[in-house]
C-alpha cells in the first residue's frame, strides 16, 4: 500500500441497467477516497462496457486491467489482492447464484472466495425490482448471503422497488448509499 492508501477495492459489476455509470458512480469516487480499485465485470457486462467504451476509461483510471475471464493458469495475476469486495450493480442472476455457490465465472469466483475468507468485507447492491423480490428462491438468497456476513445495500430506502418496465425510465443508482458503507466509506 501506498501513504494514504486504503488498500485495493474489488469492483464487481454486472450486466444490469446501471451498470455503464459504475466508473463514474463508484470507481472514481472510491479512487478519491484512498482505494486502489480493481474491477472485474460479468461477461456480459464487459460485452456492454466494451461497447461503449467504458472499458478503456476504467483501465485508465485504475491503471489495472479489467476483468471479464479468468486467467490461464500460466499467466500473472492480473490484480493486486482485494481487501475489500463491492458487488454494484448485482443482478438477480449474479445474487442467486452467489447465494447458491455457483461461480461460472471470474467475477462469481472471486467474491465466492471472498466469502469464505475471514476478514474480505463483501458488499452487494442487489439491482432487482419487484418481481424478482416475489421469488420464491429470493428472501433465501438474501438470507443465506446476509448470514455469510454480506453487507446488502437492499431495502425501501435505499432501492424503492417497482413492477417490470414500470418504474423511471432513468434511475440513478444508490452510488452514495454504497460508499457510505463502514467497509468502503470515510474513515
Amino acid at each position: 500500500m501506498t501513504a494514504g492508501s486504503r488498500g485495493v477495492l474489488g469492483v464487481v459489476g454486472t450486466a444490469t441497467d446501471g451498470v455503464e455509470t459504475l466508473r463514474t458512480g463508484l470507481v472514481e469516487p472510491a479512487v478519491a477516497l484512498g482505494w486502489q480499485v480493481a474491477v472485474t465485470l460479468t461477461p456480459n457486462a464487459g460485452r456492454w462496457l466494451r461497447a461503449n467504451g467504458e472499458w478503456d476509461r476504467l483501465e485508465s483510471l485504475t491503471g489495472l486491467p479489467v476483468r471479464d475471464t479468468p486467467r490461464l493458469p500460466s499467466e500473472p495475476r492480473p490484480h493486486p489482492v482485494v481487501d475489500c469486495y463491492v458487488v454494484a450493480p448485482a443482478s438477480a442472476n449474479y445474487v442467486a447464484k452467489l447465494a447458491t455457490g455457483i461461480a461460472d465465472n471470474q467475477a462469481l469466483t472471486q467474491v465466492s472466495e471472498a466469502l469464505g475468507t475471514a476478514g474480505v468485507p463483501v458488499v452487494v447492491f442487489p439491482r432487482i425490482n419487484a418481481a424478482h423480490a416475489r421469488h420464491p428462491a429470493w428472501e433465501t438468497h438474501i438470507a443465506t448471503l446476509r448470514g455469510a456476513g454480506v453487507e446488502l445495500v437492499y431495502g425501501p430506502e435505499v432501492w424503492p422497488l417497482y413492477e417490470p418496465r414500470q418504474g423511471p425510465e432513468v434511475r440513478e443508482l444508490p452510488w452514495a448509499a454504497i460508499l457510505e458503507r463502514p467497509a468502503v466509506g470515510p474513515r
